[in-house]
Formats: C-alpha cells, structure tokens, sequence
C-alpha cells in the first residue's frame, strides 16, 4: 500500500519524478504554479492543491522540486509556504538550491518540528524518468530512514550527513565539475579536429586513458558526435549551478579560480546561442572560435 505524499514543483523534473510515485503505488497531492504542467499527474488521480500551504495540509511528507533558491525558500517558509501546514513533518527539497538557503529553511521549519531534508539530485530529465537518478541527502537521520523507501523511487541514495545543506554542497561541486569537464573537453577536442584527428578515435582513447570525464564517455558520443547537440540540460541552468557554488565557495573563503574561468566559458556559450541553449552548445562554440566548418555549427545562432 502507498503512502500519500505531497509535491511541489511540476517541470521538467518533478512531473517525471511525480509519475514515478504514482508508478510506485503512491497518491499525491500537487501544487505548481501552472495548472498545465499538472494536468498529466491529475489525469491519473493526483489531486491539485492550491498552494504549498495546502499541500502541506495533505501530506506529512512534502517533497519540492524547483528551479530557484529564493523560490525554495519561498515555498518552504513564505506567507503560503509549507510551514502553515497541518499535517507535515518532513520537508525534502529536490531542488539545487545552495547550502545556506537549506540552513535558513531546515531552521525555520524545526521551530515548527518539521523536519527538513535536501536532497539535491543529479542525472537529468532521463534519470528522473527512469528513475536512475544520485540523489544526495542532508538532514536528520531519523528523517532520512523514514523518507529512504519513498525516495528510491528516483535512483541512488547517498547520505551525505546530519547538518543541513551538505547535500547541496556535494550537489553544487558535482555540476561544477560536469561544467568543467564540458569546457576543458571542448578545448582540447576543438584542438584535436583543426589538427586532424578523427573525433570518434579521440574518445576512444580518452576513454581508456586519464582525461576521460563524463564528458567525454556521455555527452560527446550522445550529443556532439552525431551532431544532435542535445544532452538535455540548458545552458542557462548550467550557469546558474556554477554560479551558485561560486557564490557558495567565496562565502566559505574558498578560491575559485578555474571555476570562474568556467562560468566565463558558460556566459560566452549563452551569449552566441541563447539561454536555453543545450550545455553540449560549449563545443560548438569551441569549434567556431577555432574556425572549424562542421554540420549544425556556423549555420546556428
């Protein structure tokens, strides 16, 4: 038997992450800002709520996926927020949403003996359909255990630790470095190509050799190899993970020099192609600047 469970936030993650709950048995209650996103989980019986409020007074565990730390907060402990609510004890934020606004939220929500988790994840719109998503948990353990057999449902779970925010800490690292690899990874191919080699041969040898990254055993031979350009993360929300966690280290005095140069890279992939621009636009602009004439590559703006 399910268990009903609230949800906040039905884009382009959370609706594939709400349709693996009710694939597992569970009821939901559902609150989004657009009614249209809800449709899919209210045509197969999830009940719409009117704010997060509500949600909150139909569920005791309450679960958001958004796209803003401000809009997390908002939701969390805003005039509306799930913090009015009559039933919950346990907030679990899905969202990436940097380490400080999950302390100031878990604080808020336990003077109200709610339970706060923050369970960034990573893997993207594939991962969250199939449900082979790492999902990194901070919170209380006693919290994490009751939420654990709920949460499988989207992939992996990693306990990162008691304190609030540390799973948004190893979240924002991790888009970091998948940011990073795309960049460098751009460079070194871009180089590769004007001097001749044939670029399925580099990843090749990449792949069985130091420099390989999940750039180059995922988004290279699924997205800029066939040309396709398509890994499915934009690169406006790349840049806002690398900017959140720029943010971040610089809070904790930590310097951030070649993630700076990162974000650099990210602004510069928006500014010829556009926000929502996939992030695998960093190799094609890489292939432009180095004057390389290849399909779907000087003729797209």
């Amino acid at each position: 038997m399910g268990e009903h469970i609230g949800f906040i936030g039905l884009g382009r993650m959370g609706a594939r992450m709400g349709v693996r709950l009710l694939d597992a048995g569970h009821t939901l209650a559902v609150f989004n800002v657009s009614d249209a996103a809800a449709a899919q989980l209210i045509a197969r019986g999830a009940k719409r709520a009117g704010s997060p409020a509500e949600v909150a007074d139909a569920a005791e565990l309450v679960l958001a996926s958004l796209p803003s730390p401000a809009i997390v907060q908002d939701t969390a402990i805003g005039a509306s927020g799930v913090i009015l609510g009559t039933a919950i004890k346990t907030f679990v934020d899905l969202s990436t949403t940097g380490p400080r606004v999950a302390q100031i939220v878990a604080d808020a929500l336990a003077e109200k003996n709610i339970a706060a988790l923050d369970a960034p994840v990573s893997g993207g719109i594939t991962g969250a359909e199939k449900g082979t998503l790492t999902v990194m948990v901070s919170g209380p353990h006693a919290a994490y255990d009751a939420a654990e057999p709920i949460l499988k449902a989207f992939g992996k779970l990693f306990f990162m630790g008691d304190k609030p925010g540390l799973g948004q800490t190893m979240k924002l690292v991790n888009n970091l470095f998948a940011a990073a690899t795309m960049a460098i990874t751009s460079e070194g191919v871009a180089m590769g190509l004007k001097a001749g080699l044939d670029p399925k041969a580099m990843m090749d040898v990449l792949n069985v050799s130091s420099g390989r990254s999940s750039a180059t055993l995922e988004k290279w031979p699924r997205a800029v190899l066939p040309r396709t350009f398509d890994v499915g993360f934009a690169t406006a929300l790349s840049f806002k993970d690398v900017r959140l966690c720029l943010d971040e280290a610089e809070a904790m005095g930590v310097p951030m020099k070649v993630g700076n140069v990162v974000r650099e890279m990210l602004t510069a992939t928006i500014d010829r192609y556009g926000p929502d621009s996939d992030v695998s636009d960093t190799a094609r602009l890489l292939e432009l600047w180095a004057g390389l004439d290849l399909p779907n590559n000087s003729n797209r703006k």
